[in-house]
């Protein structure tokens, strides 16, 4: 160990150390970024144990910072700037629609990426002084992604001293449950549901129609406007319907359970029992927090109906708001590829159509990533892939038919 520790360290040659200063400065700006965006949800958080939490992972990520700048300041590189927002990822547009509870998933996702970035680094970085940084970084960076991960499940002991403190814990449980899918985020995700529909559907017809008649502007203006109704109307009148099941559901649900508890309590008791304990819960917490359940039979009634369907009452759509957001918005994404032809005809009008139609996939599909967790391009390339093949195969198969049926050349 000793005649290890004395050993020299080996010197770098000037394109290594240009090499190894470049990683190290961009190690060294995530880490900035990271800290900005913990300083700012601390700053931001009313909860106490999750803005302790968040000061805890900035001090973190500050302390990883000065680790890497004095590594590059012994290597003779240039003072390191931080070139981002100073509330770092906390503003970014996906984050600030997602809510907190998205936010959280995508800090959770970023350290998974930062400790395999960081392991992959200390095979291929070739300087053992920064190896050993890394080391120490990555064994910080999984206790992150712990935290974090703690901070998305709620994952807390359920205060069950007394019956009102299990009603508390109740209300709680609930409550997270509900911050699992916020209103904000879900109506964006139907709005995008919408807006791709139309555009994909309509997109199709356009090129088929176009490949058809050679781009001829009164044939397609007609078929894509019919198509855009029939397809607004189609999705208004299917999430109406869907919403309307799903509280046709619940209620014939709730009614059910009513009618289990009225005839035989007890076992109602034991069935909600016996899933808290499969949730961690000891057969005597789980009887405790049911036997304070019981007293308020609605109460009892509902969280039985919510533990067959895996929903609450308040989390059902509303029929009618549905419907006007699907027809609304696929009428708004069948609009795109038609609008063209207004203006031109022939070969301009379908290629104008095609750019356009694409451009609108890909914005499409990276918006999607404001409900999800994938990178905006690479959700923005999918879709556009995906929006260029059909492109390709209605349009040759338009020209086909226009050929058979001789209204094309």
């Amino acid at each position: 160990m000793n005649a290890n520790s004395a050993q020299p360290v080996p010197q770098l040659d000037a394109r290594n150390r240009n090499r190894v200063l470049k990683i190290l400065e961009s190690n060294w700006q995530a880490e900035m970024r990271g800290y900005h965006t913990y300083e700012t949800m601390a700053e931001r958080e009313t909860d106490p144990a999750r803005r302790a939490a968040f000061r805890t992972l900035a001090d973190a990520e500050d302390r990883h910072a000065q680790l890497w700048a004095e590594r590059i300041r012994a290597l003779g590189g240039p003072e390191p700037v931080y070139e981002g927002p100073n509330t770092g990822e906390a503003d970014t547009v996906a984050n600030r629609a997602g809510g907190v509870e998205l936010t959280l998933r995508r800090l959770e996702l970023d350290e998974s990426r930062d400790i395999a970035k960081y392991a992959k680094q200390i095979k291929d970085l070739g300087d053992e002084p920064s190896i050993r940084i890394l080391e120490q970084v990555i064994e910080d960076e999984r206790e992150h992604y712990q935290t974090l991960s703690g901070l998305i499940r709620n994952r807390r002991p359920l205060p069950l001293a007394s019956p009102e403190q299990a009603r508390q814990a109740l209300d709680e449980l609930l409550a997270a449950r509900e911050q699992e899918h916020p209103k904000a985020a879900g109506w964006v995700g139907d709005a995008i549901y919408g807006i791709n529909d139309g555009l994909g559907a309509i997109f199709g017809i356009v090129s088929g129609i176009s490949g058809a008649t050679l781009g001829n502007s009164k044939f397609v203006i007609i078929a894509g406007t019919v198509g855009m109704l029939a397809s607004a109307l189609s999705m208004g009148s299917g999430a109406y319907l869907a919403a309307k099941s799903e509280r046709e559901i619940y209620d014939a649900e709730f009614s059910r359970e009513r009618e289990a508890v009225e005839n035989n309590e007890s076992e109602a008791r034991e069935v909600l029992s016996l899933s808290y304990q499969i949730r961690g819960l000891s057969p005597d917490q789980a009887d405790q927090f049911v036997e304070n359940l019981a007293k308020d039979k609605t109460q009892f009634v509902r969280t039985l109906a919510q533990e067959r369907l895996n929903m609450t009452e308040d989390g059902l759509r509303k029929p009618l708001t549905s419907a006007v957001s699907g027809a609304l918005s696929t009428a708004i994404g069948a609009t795109i590829p038609i609008l063209p032809f207004f203006f031109l005809s022939g070969y301009p009008a379908v290629i104008v159509a095609a750019v356009v139609s694409l451009a609108a996939h890909f914005a499409v599909g990276a918006a999607k990533s404001l409900i999800t967790i994938r990178s905006w391009w690479s959700s923005g390339l999918e879709m556009t892939l995906v929006g260029a093949v059909e492109g390709v195969i209605t349009y040759l198969l338009g020209i086909a038919i226009g050929r058979i049926t001789g209204t094309g050349i």
